[in-house]
């Protein structure tokens, strides 16, 4: 009776999030145990990356052995629908997903219009059965893969994007558009800035413009600066369909050559954008600042403002290196109180992370034809500096109002960064050691956002600069959207929020109708704030697949760049080291590739480890993370998107 009570013992499983890398290995985490679990392939059950699973660990066989484990159960698929290139193998169509991290093709039962070697559109319909394929029905066939067109779409499509909005949002925003003018009753309660000087700054290409200033000197010498943001919640309303497809999308994808909008262009480019010369709806904070932009009042609201001029990054930083325009009092004047509102942000302890992004040139067939680095311009900074100031002061008036409040009042939307996990901080404190820096000593749990701020200033115009700045960053947790608010450590801000961009960003358009109901003392409805909970953690996620998208975008057009070059020899800086040989970018187009181990000249090369290196176990010699190196480019594949370089000695 014992054995068969021991045979029939309830066996703990765990539910959580698996990761699956390319190899088709799992790795599954969860709060209850340490160390995560490793799941081999033929234990997956059918599990891909993302998918919420349930699991059991395998017993120990020895201590030191890292815990394995099986797949029971897939509870929920992170992604159904699946971009992959077209191919016909033993009388079956199938789809070969582009995402390396799918380690199965797709069996297709339905394939009209199916061409081999073109990019197509999948959706799993069934897959139980880990000895079998998934099974697909063929939902679009995108393209000729490789031709811009059809790249661009298929990464798009396999974030789970759309370019085109349905017939009935677009009627939707073509009725407001029509329906759009400004009543008597409106100007009575809206206020007036429309004759204070007010401009738009923002890139060559842009074609929204959410956020505007203004700024004059009021009799008193201090100055009245406004952050005028568009009033796009005067538009999209609770329950219309250009909500329901705000929240579907949450956010803006910026693609190499294209912009993927939140919401359809008659809002985005035309209703809401603060275009010059023309009569707009904001949203303001208007701020009361003296010479040393201490902020002595702050108040907020509804607009109606009318740019002046739209200025471009370029032709702003033009007139503050001192060229004549009918605004360069205004813009100097505003670019004076930007950096020292900087000053007490970096002397408070905020973290400044450069970055550089890759800008492209393309011809009209959209190929690449140059790439270079993006200008870090002055006016850039002064933007930015404002739009900070306008998202912590709402969050923090909002905040302020919630004390004491009933939970119809105390509901709010923040951005929030969480402080690093000490274990990561202990292993980028093991790298900074490795490379000769020694800056995260003491406590790592106790670590304060002025202690990395430190570290990046002291690192800064080293050759290691670069990739100590790329380890710090993935040392750190990720920035998201959540209605609890613990601060924002890379900024250093206690109270921080998104309200400067709800044209793009949908937190953005929770954030001012919570704003404007505390405004009005109108509680929240308990409705509003279960949506507005699910909106923040969906926004996050969608967030993250529209960064993914860009990133995609930028790697595919550095390959396509570089398949022209083969060949050619380039300035390189090492990113990181394994067994199989080191990672190299190249200095211009910040283009990744590999050096195999076995193509290095002059011997037998090892990894050090511990030294972040590859050593030549005849001679010595070393390459190390962050050592600038000559390259030669080997190889170009367009397919995976990579690159193979060749070190010239």
């Amino acid at each position: 009776m014992q054995h068969k009570k021991r045979q029939h013992k309830r066996v703990r499983t765990l539910t959580g999030v698996i990761t699956v890398t390319k190899n088709g290995t799992g790795f599954f985490m969860h709060e209850d145990i340490p160390k995560d679990i490793r799941i081999e392939t033929q234990y997956l059950h059918t599990a891909l990356n993302g998918d919420t699973v349930e699991i059991v660990r395998f017993p120990h066989t020895s201590r030191d052995e890292r815990q394995q484990g099986k797949v029971l159960n897939i509870i929920s698929r992170a992604q159904e629908h699946f971009v992959g290139t077209l191919t016909r193998e033993n009388h079956m169509w199938l789809l070969k997903p582009d995402n390396p991290l799918v380690y199965t093709a797709i069996r297709l039962i339905t394939h009209k219009g199916a061409q081999e070697g073109y990019k197509a559109l999948v959706h799993i319909t069934k897959w139980d059965d880990p000895s079998t394929l998934p099974e697909g029905v063929l939902e679009k066939v995108i393209g000729k893969a490789g031709e811009h067109e059809t790249e661009m779409e298929a990464i798009v499509l396999d974030r789970g994007f759309v370019s085109e909005f349905p017939k009935a949002v677009e009627d939707a925003a073509r009725t407001l558009q029509r329906e759009s003018n400004i009543t008597d009753e409106e100007r009575r309660w809206r206020e007036d800035y429309t004759a204070i000087p007010t401009c738009t700054i923002d890139p060559d290409d842009a074609k929204d413009f959410d956020d505007a200033l203004s700024i004059q000197t009021l009799p008193n010498g201090n100055y009245e600066v406004g952050v005028h943001i568009a009033d796009v919640t005067h538009y999209v309303r609770p329950g219309s369909l250009l909500e329901t497809e705000a929240q579907k999308r949450a956010t803006s994808v910026y693609l190499v050559d294209r912009t993927i909008p939140m919401l359809p262009e008659i809002i985005s480019n035309d209703l809401c954008s603060l275009n010059p010369h023309e009569e707009k709806r904001a949203f303001s904070v208007i701020f009361e600042m003296d010479t040393d932009a201490r902020v002595v009042k702050k108040r907020f609201a509804k607009t109606l403002i009318t740019s002046r001029h739209r200025f471009t990054y370029r032709n702003a930083q033009n007139i503050l290196d001192g060229e004549a325009h009918e605004y360069d009092r205004e813009l100097r004047t505003l670019w004076a109180l930007s950096q020292k509102l900087k000053a007490k942000r970096i002397a408070k302890g905020a973290i400044e992370f450069t970055n550089n992004e890759i800008q492209f040139e393309l011809d009209a067939h959209g190929a690449p034809v140059q790439v270079h680095i993006k200008e870090h311009l002055n006016t850039m900074k002064l933007i930015e500096e404002f739009m900070l100031l306008a998202n912590s002061t709402v969050a923090k008036h909002i905040s302020e109002c919630c004390v004491g409040k009933n939970p119809s009042h105390s509901m709010s939307i923040y951005r929030i960064h969480d402080a690093p996990d000490p274990d990561k901080l202990a292993e980028l404190s093991v790298f900074l050691r490795a490379l000769g820096h020694d800056h995260l000593g003491g406590d790592l749990s106790q670590i304060e956002t002025k202690d990395i701020a430190q570290l990046l200033r002291e690192v800064r115009g080293t050759p290691e600069e670069a990739v100590v700045q790329m380890a710090t960053l993935r040392s750190m947790a990720k920035a998201v959207y959540s209605d609890k608010n613990i601060g924002h450590f890379s900024l250093g801000f206690k109270h921080y929020t998104h309200f400067t961009s709800p044209i793009r960003r949908y937190p953005d358009m929770m954030v001012h109708r919570i704003l404007f109901a505390h405004l009005h003392h109108e509680p929240l409805t308990h409705e509003e704030l279960l949506v507005y909970r699910r909106m923040a953690t969906a926004a996050s996620q969608r967030e993250v697949e529209a960064v993914r998208a860009e990133r995609d975008s930028v790697k595919f057009k550095q390959v396509e760049y570089m398949r022209t070059r083969i060949g050619d020899t380039f300035d390189g800086k090492i990113t990181g080291v394994s067994k199989g040989g080191i990672f190299v970018a190249e200095v211009t187009t910040q283009a990744e590739g590999m050096v195999r181990m076995s193509t290095i000249p002059g011997g037998w090369y090892e990894l050090d480890e511990k030294r972040y290196a590859i050593v030549n176990t005849n001679n010595g010699t070393t390459y190390r993370i962050g050592d600038t190196v000559r390259i030669r480019l080997a190889g170009v594949y367009l397919e995976t998107r990579e690159l193979d370089w060749e070190i010239i000695v």
